[in-house]
Formats: structure tokens, sequence, C-alpha cells
């Protein structure tokens, strides 16, 4: 069990109600669980939630040609005026690679879309058909050469971004964190101080539950994982979780994981298995779980120890065996129980 230490007790809920929402948005499922405040109708929810999904994807969308993103991408080479919620972002995603050395890099969607991860689809098929078709040594170095944080230039006074001429952005290891704080950002303008946001298994909770309970969750596992079932506490934190199992396809025996490594131009292929990150917002804990899987297990656990970064991290052995280990940020928030 988790609990945060937060030093304060939360205010009652101003209803004894819970009304439950739910969606698909980004390629993944949505939830809200939300105590109403008197006066607020169930309408007036749901179209919060909903409008603030459609500005992110509208924003974000590597998916939609139409989004900010897509029409940046598609750009010729030069300076490009973004608005200021797309700024926003892509400054917090910079100065996150700049942090983690590149470990979170948002300039990788020419290797995503390479090793089948983005819009063009899946890898095809080999020539006989027999399985999925690997990219060559010269298809990833020319994609690692239209990528890579460290050539992206940004004209603050403009607020204009440098097209260098076919890099493509990717914020997909970003953006469901960011717009899981969006969605909680506008529930709490609408007066639901009391609630627990989920996108595709990043979470956030704000508030109790009418009983003055604490948004119970239990933490995702790597199928194997060795540690027992773990649920946390929610109240004003929030829980992400980078895992090689959730998006990944296998080659002759090797799994090939959504998480690229920019120094490499692959798939992590370092035995993490799993990081889980518990953080104020979705947007931190997204990106320091993605970043400490790339780091590996030696350099994440260092980096998350210096930083005193809430972490669990499960290393997967070459023979298979499944191995868990936390940092004490994340062991001072454990407490015994079921």
């Amino acid at each position: 069990m988790l609990i945060p230490v937060h030093g304060r007790a939360p205010t009652r809920p101003p209803s004894e109600l819970i009304w439950d929402f739910a969606g698909q948005t980004m390629g993944t499922d949505w939830s809200v669980r939300a105590v109403p405040p008197p006066g607020l109708d169930r309408a007036a929810i749901q179209s919060a939630v909903e409008a603030a999904l459609e500005q992110i994807i509208a924003l974000f969308s590597h998916w939609d040609s139409r989004s900010e993103l897509a029409r940046f991408n598609a750009a010729p080479e030069g300076f490009w005026a973004v608005s200021e919620p797309f700024w926003d972002l892509l400054n917090r995603a910079m100065d996150i690679a700049d942090d983690t050395d590149g470990a979170v890099d948002p300039t990788l969607g020419a290797l995503v879309n390479l090793w089948g991860f983005g819009p063009p689809g899946p890898r095809p098929t080999d020539s006989v058909g027999t399985g999925v078709s690997l990219p060559t040594e010269e298809e990833i170095e020319a994609a690692r050469a239209v990528s890579g944080w460290g050539r992206l230039r940004l004209n603050r006074d403009r607020r204009a971004v440098q097209q260098p001429g076919g890099l493509q952005l990717d914020l997909s290891g970003l953006a469901k964190g960011h717009a899981v704080d969006c969605v909680s950002d506008a529930l709490l303008a609408l007066g639901v101080a009391h609630h627990l946001v989920e996108i595709g298994g990043e979470l956030r909770g704000r508030g109790v539950k009418p009983d003055g309970h604490p948004w119970w969750v239990e933490l995702q596992q790597p199928p194997g994982a060795p540690a027992p079932r773990t649920v946390a506490a929610l109240f004003d934190l929030a829980v992400a979780t980078s895992g090689d199992w959730i998006r990944s396809y296998r080659v002759s025996g090797r799994t090939f994981s959504h998480t690229l490594d920019g120094r490499t131009g692959r798939p992590i292929d370092n035995g993490v298995a799993a990081v889980t990150v518990l953080a104020d917002t979705a947007f931190a804990a997204d990106a320091m779980a993605t970043a400490l899987t790339v780091m590996g297990p030696e350099e994440g656990p260092a980096f998350a120890n210096a930083l005193e970064i809430a972490a669990a991290f499960v290393v997967r052995s070459p023979d298979g065996v499944l191995t868990e280990s936390v940092t004490p940020a994340f062991t001072a928030m454990l407490e015994e129980g079921a």
C-alpha cells in the first residue's frame, strides 16, 4: 500500500455522490470519477472532459494530419510560429530532454514510424511472409540523421520552432500524462475538486471520495512480476508506468518495445521490464517513467535516487527472471496492508 505524505488533511467533499464517465481518446480508454458540487449536472462535466481531450488531439496528435504537431512535421525547413499551448508543452519536453540527456526525446517521430509504432502502421512482413521485417542499419541511420533533440531550435522572441528538414516531433510519450493533467485542471475549474482521472493507465487523483477515503488505484505490473499487489492512494498525486509489454512485438524470440532510445535508434533492450513513478503531476510521472526506463537498470535508479523520485523498477534477467527494486522516496510512501 502506498500513501502520500502531504502533512495536511483533505477537505470534505461537497456531495455523497460519485459520477463515472468513460470514453476513448488518443487510441486508448479514458475514465473519470468525480464528486459533483451542488448545482452542476453531468452534461457539464462530460463536456469539459471532452473539450480538454479534443484540444490535446488538435494540438499534439501525430495520427491526425490536421493537428498542429502533424502540420509542423510536414512543414518545409524554416522557423514556424506555434500556439502558446503547443509552445509550453514542447518547452517542457525539451527541458526534460536536457535534464535526462535525451532519455526523453520529443524528436524521435521518424524512428517511431520506422519501427512500426507510428501513423504509417506496423512493420511489413518479410519477403517470405514468416514474420516482421526489421529495419536495416541504413534505414535506422537515416532516421537518426533527422532526429535528436539537439537539432531542434526554439526562437523564444517569436514563439517559433525550427523545422530543420525531415524532423518528426512525437510527444506520445508525454501526451497522455499531459492530457490527464489538462482534464484534471478542467474539472477543478468547474469546481469539481474531488476526482480521479485515468487515460491509458496514467492516473491523477485530487481530493478524496465522499467517505473521506483517498482514491485507491492498483499499480500496473508486468506479467510475472515478483512484487505483491500494490495499491496507491492518489490524494493530490499522480502515477504512471512505462513497460516493455504494453506495446511491443516479437521477432525471432526478441521483444521490440515501443519505447525507443534515441542514442541507439532502437527499441530499448536493457532488461528494464517496467518503471512506475509517483509524482505531483501526471506529466512528471509519465516523463520520468519513460526516462528511467530508457536509462536502464543501473543509471535509472541512480538518477531517481539523486533526484528523490518515487520509482519502482522491475528488471528482467537474461534468463527471464524478474526482480523489483524501489527508490528510498518510494519506500517512504509504503505502508504494509491490504
